[in-house]
């Protein structure tokens, strides 16, 4: 048998070869359970001394070696429960670490919260709760397989009331993705990374009451498990809440309980053999279920050609759409920030304009990432749809067992009642649609979805309601349409409060509270008296009559003291005017002299 070809009977083992080959009773399994609900800074959570109780009981009842099951734990004594659990590890087969409470990713590491942290400072982080990494630390010397699971991934109130001390920093929501590095580790999250997980309106929240029922089925790969639990929880939170598993195993199934071995009988009737395409088909759904890289191209490497191949390659198609575009989303966020920093601290202009270019560049690889994405699962969830509706057309009229089937040819069948309910419910959620997610399709249900294109900078296609564009807006985690509130009122959080302006102000148009200008007084005129008749007016007493010089008078001074040679017009006398007198007033007036 080819190597591929074991690697893939991992994933699609049946039942009967789980009683032949499963593990020995003899495995030691160790477990520590955590579980935080008294928080002494902040609001306590309801469920999680519950949750953590009823896992400790169902690994208890499922026969685990030692199952330590602490409460309401501060810092210091976390510490030392790992540190002793480390320990109990190092001769175990099978180390499990549950945690459930609050928990925090900063700059990308994930930290689990003890019930005594404050975190008023972003920093505080790093003294006051506990890395991801020291837990993986303490389950490192198990031999088989190492398993953390985390039910943390709650709404934090420390991360709205945290300080920043470095701007740049940044405080997800939810929990950060994780790759481990080690062999053998899986980390199971109750929610996809960077969303949140609900805490349940019962006495468990949704992810612990799915772990609880499929978690320690005897025999069942610990993979297949957490694909039971996912399809659950998904189900009962209305596809808001979706679990995920990081790290992998290797091609041997892993239960965390063994399947009780077979009481010696009779030799059973041997099964009918399968067809080729029958086979396919059933390690083509296991390898969908597990729904990784890895089980997906251990099926390529047995089934690299065929209808089934093609569908498998779609699948994987659409995983590295995803995690192009995570990568490009979190490329575009660093450089966003990066170019925030330098304008805050007023860097250099040569150095903001290249931050604003490499951000603008990242942000157009996010939008062709996210449109690549949808392509991807537009496809796929197209031929899985044909798939199903030929297989459902064999069942009512058989074909031949290897009858090719054309690829090319599949196409999206009409959109279920339940999708587009989800898909309403997911619009109501993040804030674009007002009306009820009654499964009708509609124009108000349209003019929501292309409210969320706006705002979210997709594309997604407004007259159908898809699997795609259910998963598309699954991965807002919070309100991506804004709040409308009317005039007088002002959105806080998702609520519209009344604006209430200060004494001495008035809400304006604009919503805005305006502050009133004091009166300035004004000048008038005093009333103008009557005119009066010109005869009755008054202009002071008449002035004295003027009487100007006589002309001889005049005349005779204006020649008294002159050159006797010169005439009254200036011009010099002539010898005979001299001898006139021409120069004298009597000369003058006579009109003798000129």
């Amino acid at each position: 048998m080819s190597g591929s070809l074991k690697l893939l009977r991992w994933a699609a083992a049946a039942a009967a070869v789980l009683f032949v080959s499963g593990p020995a009773f003899a495995e030691k399994r160790v477990a520590l359970v955590l579980g935080n609900s008294n928080y002494q800074n902040v609001a306590p959570l309801a469920n999680p001394v519950n949750d953590s109780s009823k896992i400790a009981a169902t690994l208890k009842d499922a026969g685990f070696d030692v199952v330590d099951s602490r409460r309401d734990l501060a810092a210091a004594e976390t510490r030392r429960a790992l540190r002793d659990f480390a320990d109990r590890a190092r001769d175990a087969d099978i180390a499990v670490v549950y945690y459930a409470g609050h928990g925090i990713e900063v700059d990308g590491a994930n930290y689990l919260i003890p019930v005594d942290a404050r975190l008023e400072r972003d920093t505080d982080v790093y003294d006051e709760a506990f890395s991801l990494d020291r837990v993986l630390i303490a389950i490192e010397p198990a031999k088989k397989l190492r398993l953390v699971i985390l039910d943390a991934c709650r709404d934090n109130p420390f991360s709205r009331t945290m300080k920043r001390t470095v701007a740049s920093r940044a405080i997800g929501q939810g929990l950060a993705k994780v790759e481990p590095t080690s062999p053998n580790v899986l980390i199971a999250y109750s929610a996809k990374a960077g969303s949140t997980a609900a805490d349940g309106d019962g006495n468990n929240s949704p992810f612990t009451s799915a772990l609880s029922r499929h978690l320690t089925k005897p025999g069942l790969d610990v993979r297949r498990a957490f694909g039971f639990v996912r399809d659950e929880v998904l189900k009962t939170t209305n596809n808001r809440q979706e679990p995920f598993v990081y790290g992998s195993l290797g091609g041997e199934d892993v239960p965390l309980v063994p399947a009780p071995r077979p009481a010696p009988a009779a030799a059973a009737p041997a099964a009918p053999a399968l067809s080729a395409q029958a086979e396919a088909l059933r390690d083509y759904e296991l390898a969908l279920q597990i729904g990784n890289k890895s089980a997906l191209n251990a099926f390529l490497a047995q089934y690299p050609d065929g209808f089934y191949a093609s569908l498998a390659k779609l699948q994987l198609d659409k995983i590295a759409a995803e995690d192009a575009r995570v990568a490009a989303t979190e490329k575009a966020r660093v450089a966003e920030q990066e170019r925030a920093r330098l304008a805050a601290e007023g860097a250099q202009k040569s150095q903001q304009a290249k931050a604003e270019a490499e951000a603008k560049a990242a942000e157009q690889a996010r939008l062709a990432a996210e449109k690549a994405k949808q392509v991807a699962q537009e496809q796929a969830a197209a031929a899985e749809q044909k798939r199903v509706a030929a297989e459902s057309a064999a069942d009512k009229a058989p074909a031949p067992a290897d009858k090719p089937m054309n690829v090319a040819a599949l196409a999206a069948g009409p959109p279920q009642a339940d999708v587009t309910k989800s898909v309403q419910a997911e619009l109501r959620r993040v804030g674009c649609l007002t009306g009820n997610a009654d499964g009708n399709w509609n124009s108000s249900s349209q003019r929501s979805l292309t409210q969320f294109n706006r705002y979210a900078g997709t594309k997604l296609d407004t007259k159908v309601a898809s699997v795609d564009t259910l998963d598309t807006i699954k991965l807002k985690s919070s309100r991506v349409c804004p709040l409308v509130c009317e005039h007088g009122f002002k959105a806080e959080g998702e609520r519209c409060t009344k604006i209430v302006c200060a004494e001495g102000s008035f809400l304006n148009d604009d919503n805005e509270c305006e502050k009133r200008r004091a009166k300035k007084p004004v000048a008038t005129r005093e009333r103008p008296e009557p005119r009066q008749p010109r005869e009755a007016r008054s202009y002071g007493p008449e002035p004295r009559s003027y009487r100007g010089p006589q002309v001889g008078q005049a005349t005779a001074g204006r020649y008294q003291g002159k050159d006797p040679s010169i005439g009254a017009n200036g011009r010099p006398l002539t010898g005979l005017e001299r001898q006139q007198g021409c120069n004298g007033y009597q000369a003058i007036m006579s009109g003798v002299c000129p």
